[in-house]
């Protein structure tokens, strides 16, 4: 076996797994900002008034505003569309997602009170199908976590109150890709035989855990106008997962345990309510998201090898804009906009997360009865178009092969139901 082989036969299996686990993280697209029909019906202006448990995603220091016991379940469906238009096709992917909530308060006294949030604050999925032509890039990939947020406050005076809890997450994932045996044939010096070869299904699935934690400050300038900001610290997570093919040619392409670190970027959310048109309030505010910190991934797998991809992603910013009018005892109206850029520079863009810049438009209700809330928020997020034209593409192809070079043209309708209960 001449050398060449030998060095491939080692790196080509770790190669392979790295370059589908960028579908990890992507940014504003990656984050889920859903955490319940109100803060969606307002487009998540929701950093400096607490309308239901759910504060605690976006600044438990609001917590105090929240009466003796309440305990919000909800979920929303994320129905996305998304559309790829290239030289030799196109193709289109839809793949629904339910992310839920659960979020429980408890005001001790005025000025302490307490809280847990079990919800997903990052999720993927996007499935392509396996004949597109960058099934060489990606074909399905998918990511659920679940975080765990114990958190406290204290009002220290009449207008300023504080917070501070713990993140306990959870992630797992499975993403899967073709492998061009053809492609790989040529590159390794024909270790496979003659082809033609059928493509090779690819899939690496992993999970792990990692610890963060959150702040939150808010302080009433007057009766009625306030600021509130919160943080969330980076979480990095320890991926451990399987590397599998569903035709096992040894010794080159057999099945391989490995590992990632992936960091999860830190937060910061911002806004500024004014509430002196009552029944009207309104909150503007502002997100930011430091994508910066995934430069380069790198996967280590059981057998000494390891694999290094350069991202070079960007920080993120959002902005947004939301409002809450009472129509009656029971009903109130809510209405929101947001509009976010995106973390991917061309060069690295890639259609396992086809993010863009992004509009989101929100409409709402409150529904309040005397021991309970039903809250209802709709969402229609409209991506800006993006083109490929990068050599991102098919590794063991001709230099510009397999790439899905195109347009790529998303949307989503987002639906959140959920009910506060009040004790």
């Amino acid at each position: 076996m001449d050398t060449r082989f030998s060095l491939l036969q080692k790196a080509v299996p770790a190669f392979l797994m790295i370059i589908c686990l960028p579908a990890f993280a992507s940014a504003s697209g990656f984050g889920i900002f859903t955490q319940g029909g109100a803060s969606l019906g307002q487009a998540a202006a929701v950093v400096a008034h607490a309308d239901d448990p759910s504060t605690i995603f976006f600044n438990p220091a609001l917590m105090y505003q929240l009466e003796g016991t309440q305990v919000l379940l909800g979920t929303t469906l994320i129905i996305p569309s998304r559309e790829y238009t290239g030289f030799s096709g196109g193709g289109a992917h839809t793949r629904d997602s339910v992310p839920s909530t659960l979020y429980v308060t408890h005001r001790f006294s005025d000025e302490f009170s307490a809280g847990l949030g079990v919800f997903s604050p990052f999720g993927l999925g996007t499935d392509w199908g396996e004949t597109w032509d960058g099934r060489y890039l990606a074909t399905r990939s998918k990511m659920f976590t679940l975080n765990m947020n114990p958190v406290a406050s204290y009002r220290v005076t009449p207008a300023l109150a504080v917070a501070a809890g713990i993140d306990i997450l959870y992630l797992d994932t499975t993403l899967e890709r073709k492998l061009n045996l053809n492609g790989l044939n040529a590159a390794v010096g024909s270790p496979l035989g003659s082809g033609p070869f059928p493509d090779v299904g690819q899939k690496f699935s992993g999970n792990g855990t990692g610890v963060g934690f959150n702040l939150g400050v808010h302080y009433a300038l007057s009766d009625t106008l306030s600021l509130g900001v919160s943080y969330r610290s980076q979480v990095k997570v320890g991926v451990k997962g399987e590397g599998s093919y569903d035709l096992q040619i040894p010794p080159l392409l057999t099945d391989s345990p490995g590992k990632a670190d992936l960091t999860l970027p830190q937060q910061v959310f911002a806004g500024v309510c004014y509430n002196g048109f009552d029944p009207l309030i309104l909150e503007a505010g502002v997100r930011w998201e430091d994508w910066s910190s995934f430069q380069a991934l790198m996967l280590v797998f059981d057998n000494g090898t390891a694999s290094y991809v350069p991202k070079n992603w960007k920080s993120t910013f959002a902005y947004n804009i939301g409002a809450r009018y009472r129509l009656s005892g029971t009903v109130s109206l809510l209405a929101g906009y947001l509009y976010s850029d995106n973390p991917i520079p061309d060069g690295t863009f890639e259609p396992s997360i086809p993010d863009a810049d992004t509009h989101l438009f929100c409409v709402g209700t409150d529904l309040d009865f005397r021991n309970f809330r039903i809250s209802l928020g709709y969402a229609y997020q409209m991506l800006e178009r993006r083109d490929k034209k990068n050599l991102v593409g098919d590794p063991f192809g001709p230099p510009g092969s397999g790439t899905a070079n195109g347009r790529y043209d998303a949307d989503l309708h987002l639906l959140s139901a959920g009910v506060t209960f009040r004790f």
